[in-house]
């Protein structure tokens, strides 16, 4: 990529972060809405179980599933040159 493109391009990707940036405004959330009943807030716990300990136990879920349920056989791997199939 040329010093151009490249300038090209962090120039759109500091303005583009700039618009959102600005059109994400924190002081528009202190004015409520009509009709808005926030609920009660989450605890540091139930934060951390639900946004951290949720989704690693989801992730190691599926990846006990993958390498239990994999039916590949060794045959069918690829081996570097020069090696013997097992």
């Amino acid at each position: 990529m040329d010093k151009k493109n490249a300038l090209r391009a962090g120039a759109l990707a500091a303005g583009t972060t700039l618009m959102m940036l600005l059109m994400s405004s924190p002081a528009l959330a202190l004015t409520r809405d009509d009709g808005d009943d926030p609920g009660t807030g989450l605890s540091v716990a139930e934060t951390l179980g639900l946004y951290v300990v949720a989704p690693l136990v989801l992730f190691a879920l599926i990846t006990g599933l993958v390498v239990v349920l994999d039916k590949s056989k060794t045959e069918h791997r690829v081996v570097k040159p020069g090696k013997a199939k097992a």
